[in-house]
């Protein structure tokens, strides 16, 4: 068989290999890992939950990266290319690291029929394991227990909200999923909650292995003003903090968690408080309630489940008065659509509904007909609300800067696809028409 020599070869190849999409189980990827050889001599840190994940681990790295230390990522998913999943030392994986690491893990394959998931994340596992690196961080996919990451051992576990999402996998309640996130903990290491409210499971799970548990409210937390804000944990404290840079209402809780991870690393990886004053000041992560300066403005935001969709919209709801509010929306078919537009639906003054490059995604018409059966919910009967149905991303945008003045806002969520699509030719600058 004559191999792939480029990268989207590669990840053409590896979609062929297994009949599912979806397969859990850690068999595969422990046997692949022993051969490999696959093993890292720094510390690591595994991130999961429902909501959160990749603002926690952008912020750890900031950190991290700003106090010294040589980090290495691995976050997911992609929003335009597939390099963003491997961070070293803040900067994307190259092509050629990635194929090198695609070649070793297809060496090895020997037949085994890996998912797409578990083969690039043992390629990114390797890439990481082999850098010169202080710290590795990886965030877990969208379960714990039988995500492929779980095949590495983590010095340190972070679990970040539990909400309802990916229920047919995980299970459809919150003590459910709590389960499924808590298979991350090893015994007597540390496991930080962040979530205020945590499952019962999630402790029960602590209690039963005799892991670390260290829980916001409990172990640390965190208090604030208009200006500025402190965090106490178990024996560090950090005053006179500024806010993260990633905005939102959720944002402190993430932080909070972040610095409680550190405290857990503090005797291998020692932080000053200067390295997170900058780092939390200069974290950068795309599609998290992104405010893209312009006219109309323009709010980025990879909201995908009920929760997350409701903090973006007190976010909105927080942000001052506009106008209009126009909304680009394109969504997964398995996701709890009746639910989350509930939320948004009284803020909306027009709806761009849009079709997805994925076969998982509804419709922009299937769309359409959830959007308006929460408007009937939701909204007076007297207030009119345009409904639009575009074949792209792009192709909804466009049309939501043409009919938007410049005074409005723009907000792209729904999915990862719907905010990457936006973000396939680089950051939007919009100028709308001007009122004549």
């Amino acid at each position: 068989m004559t191999l792939p020599t480029t990268l989207d070869q590669w990840l053409a190849h590896c979609e062929q290999l297994h009949p599912k999409t979806i397969d859990m189980t850690l068999d595969r990827v422990r046997l692949l890992c022993d051969r490999l050889g696959l093993r890292f001599t720094v510390p690591v840190v595994a991130v999961a939950g429902t909501n959160g994940k990749g603002s926690s681990c952008a912020m750890l790295e900031a950190v991290a990266l700003q106090a010294g230390y040589r980090v290495g990522l691995y976050i997911k998913p992609h929003l335009v290319h597939f390099n963003e999943r491997c961070r070293i030392n803040g900067e994307m994986a190259s092509d050629a690291l990635l194929l090198e690491h695609f070649q070793a893990v297809e060496a090895v394959r020997d037949g085994i029929t890996l998912t797409w998931f578990e083969y690039t994340t043992l390629v990114i596992m390797r890439a990481l394991a082999q850098a010169p690196l202080d710290l590795v961080i990886l965030e877990v996919g969208m379960g714990g227990r039988l995500d492929a990451v779980n095949a590495v051992d983590a010095d340190v576990a972070l679990i970040t909200s539990i909400a309802l999402d990916h229920t047919e996998f995980l299970g459809d309640n919150r003590e459910a999923i709590g389960r499924e996130k808590a298979g991350i903990m090893r015994p007597a290491k540390p496991v930080v909650v962040s979530d205020p409210q945590p499952p019962v499971s999630l402790q029960a799970r602590a209690t039963e292995l005799g892991a670390d548990l260290r829980q916001l409210g409990v172990d640390f937390n965190f208090q604030g003003d208009k200006q500025q804000w402190g965090w106490r944990g178990r024996s560090t404290r950090f005053n006179g903090l500024a806010y993260p840079a990633l905005r939102g209402a959720n944002q402190l809780l993430n932080a909070a968690g972040v610095l409680a991870v550190l405290e857990a690393l503090r005797d291998r990886l020692p932080v000053n408080a200067q390295a997170v004053r900058n780092g939390l000041a200069m974290v950068e992560l795309p599609g998290r309630f992104q405010i893209v300066p312009g006219q109309p403005t323009l709010v980025l935001d990879v909201a995908h489940n009920p929760q997350s969709v409701a903090a973006l919209a007190l976010n909105l709801d927080q942000m001052g008065f506009y106008p209009a509010t126009h909304a680009v929306f394109g969504a997964m078919r398995d996701k709890d659509l009746a639910t989350l537009l509930p939320h948004l639906a009284p803020l909306v003054d027009h709806w761009h509904l849009t079709d997805l490059p994925t076969p998982r995604a509804a419709r922009a018409d299937e769309l359409a007909g959830l959007v308006q059966a929460a408007l009937v919910q939701e909204v007076p009967a007297g207030r009119t609300v345009g409904i639009h149905t575009h074949p792209s991303p792009d192709a909804a945008l466009r049309a939501a800067a043409a009919a938007a003045d410049p005074a409005d806002r723009i907000v792209v969520f729904g999915s990862f696809f719907t905010v990457g699509g936006v973000l396939k030719d680089g950051l939007p600058r919009l100028a709308a028409r001007h009122l004549g």
